[in-house]
């Protein structure tokens, strides 16, 4: 991902090249022995500024400055879906108590009341104690600069889930106390069975911590899971795929800023202008709110199947020849039976 990153920068900007290396520096955390260790190695084999660390980066970021955590221009991540029992200190330190058979029994800790961090960086929230999901969008939150961007791959849950997670994601889109809202730019939902050990379908959440006036309370949803390619273990995006999915996104994008201001009426209709059946949607936050801010894409993209069309003079033309032709093997089968001395019983 991040020698993915640092070549489209390369390829793509008129300053992304510096004395042949491209233009950033790659930074990364892992908790993984094995993951960690070929994030180095790629950074060696492909020559770049990387300051790749191995830890937990939910418990224990190591990429800080002074007390506070590093920012940066762009955040990517694929963390792992849904992990439960996240937060270190309060699971390896359970309480304890005796129950009525009188066996010792472990006490799970409430994350909602018992997690502390001092990085302060759960202020929508506290993700649950069995789906960590929320945990690292918070956390690439507070590690991103002021006009920074966010890309993270989640799994579909994470638009539609209830309770704590449901909190934090209004939080989201529309602020919690002091903490800003309007953050998700956009929501693509992706093929199944993309990555290995899962066959699940997951979305990419776009987060802009400064996004441009035409985009504010407004969210792109893209459903994208139906165009893939089949390998023999796991689907792939082909090179079509990608292209379609960053052009009609940013051409919606463009489209919006460009824009300007409008009467309620007339961007009524922008919006419908960008709008492409069943794969593209820009939807406003009152829907939004209307919907419990439930994100999940078919609540905003129609995803249903057409129903073929009925032609029902050609049905009944193929009844009929159906049945003349049941008939015609009727009076065939008879004369065969006949043939052969056998009796023929009407049963009519």
């Amino acid at each position: 991902m991040l020698v993915e990153s640092a070549r489209h920068i390369k390829e793509n900007y008129a300053n992304g090249t510096v004395m042949g290396k491209p233009n950033c520096k790659l930074y990364g955390q892992e908790k993984n022995l094995g993951t960690w260790a070929i994030a180095k190695l790629n950074m060696f084999l492909h020559n770049l500024d990387g300051d790749i660390k191995r830890g937990d980066t939910l418990v224990n970021p190591l990429h800080k400055s002074g007390e506070g955590l590093q920012t940066f221009d762009r955040v990517i991540a694929n963390p792992p879906f849904s992990i439960k029992e996240w937060w270190e200190p309060l699971e390896v330190n359970k309480k304890t108590k005796i129950d009525k058979n009188g066996k010792e029994t472990e006490i799970a800790p409430k994350y909602s009341t018992e997690l502390k961090d001092k990085f302060g960086r759960f202020g929508l929230g506290i993700a649950p104690r069995t789906k960590a999901d929320l945990a690292f969008v918070q956390h690439m939150i507070a590690s991103t600069k002021d006009d920074g961007r966010i890309g993270v791959v989640v799994p579909h849950g994470v638009l539609f889930r209830e309770g704590d997670e449901g909190k934090i994601r209004k939080g989201m889109l529309v602020g919690k106390d002091d903490f800003k809202g309007d953050l998700i730019e956009g929501v693509v939902g992706l093929p199944p069975a993309l990555f290995f050990n899962t066959g699940i379908a997951a979305a990419v959440l776009i987060i802009n911590k400064n996004k441009p006036t035409a985009l504010k309370n407004k969210v792109i949803f893209v459903d994208a899971s139906a165009e893939f390619g089949e390998g023999k273990a796991m689907n792939f995006l082909r090179e079509a795929d990608i292209k379609r999915i960053t052009t009609e996104y940013n051409k919606a994008k463009q489209t919006l800023v460009d824009a300007g201001e409008q009467t309620e009426d007339k961007f009524s209709e922008l919006l419908d202008s960008v709008a492409i059946d069943k794969y593209l949607r820009v939807v406003d936050i009152e829907e939004i709110k209307q919907n419990d801010f439930n994100l999940n894409i078919s609540r905003y993209i129609d995803t249903s199947e057409e129903e073929e069309a009925i032609d029902l003079s050609l049905v009944l033309d193929r009844l009929k020849t159906i049945e003349s032709e049941i008939t015609e093997c009727e009076v065939k089968l008879s004369h065969h039976l006949k043939y052969l001395g056998l009796e023929v019983t009407n049963n009519d």
